[in-house]
């Protein structure tokens, strides 16, 4: 167990202006567009092409930030932003549009606060993040999937009747395994405070 500061030390550049962080900003960018589609002009089609546009260029700003060596501190922050926005957002815009219970957008939106309450406890120990679980990954990729198919299951025809079942096996997959990320990173939390001393507060 480490003795403090973050546990997964990777060396970033303080660059601001590079392809992935662009990347990532389009993310961003792109999330009151698929707001605006899927609420406002109800098209379940282009806001699935806003999914797809923006899964693609999450797998692509991870990838050109290790080919063109264009890691950096700004990224570190806006990717992982991004990915909780959508993993937020999408279900309570599905909720609206009733393409899926409340209870299970419930089950995520917890998720996410009963794990940023394990926040203080960790800095009190001068650790800002715990490692990153494999398993965390699958859960936000499994998630992240079931959108655009639950978005294509809403389409008339051959396409919706394929895709709707794939969508909601995704979903629960991903909610299965977000929900145990909880309980790993909890316990992790608990030998942090066990086993780490607090950190010296200077003045």
């Amino acid at each position: 167990m480490p003795s403090g500061g973050h546990l997964e030390e990777v060396e970033r550049s303080d660059a601001i202006w590079t392809v992935p962080n662009a990347l990532s900003v389009l993310r961003l960018l792109l999330i009151p567009v698929f707001i605006w589609l899927l609420l406002v002009e109800e098209s379940a089609g282009w806001a699935f092409v806003v999914l797809f546009v923006s899964g693609w260029t999450d797998w692509l700003d991870g990838k050109l930030a290790r080919w063109l060596g264009q890691s950096s501190k700004l990224g570190a922050l806006l990717d992982p932003a991004a990915d909780r926005l959508y993993v937020i957002i999408i279900p309570i815009c599905f909720g609206i549009r009733e393409f899926v219970p409340w209870w299970l957008i419930g089950l995520i939106i917890a998720r996410d606060v009963l794990l940023f309450a394990t926040v203080p406890f960790l800095k009190s120990r001068g650790i800002t993040a715990l490692p990153t679980l494999y398993i965390g990954k699958a859960a936000t990729f499994a998630l992240m999937s079931s959108f655009p198919w639950l978005l294509a299951g809403q389409i008339d025809g051959v396409i919706g009747t394929i895709a709707f079942p794939f969508g909601w096996a995704f979903l629960l997959w991903g909610v299965g395994l977000y929900l145990w990320t909880l309980v790993l990173y909890w316990v992790q939390t608990i030998q942090v405070v066990r086993k780490v001393p607090r950190a010296s507060v200077t003045a």
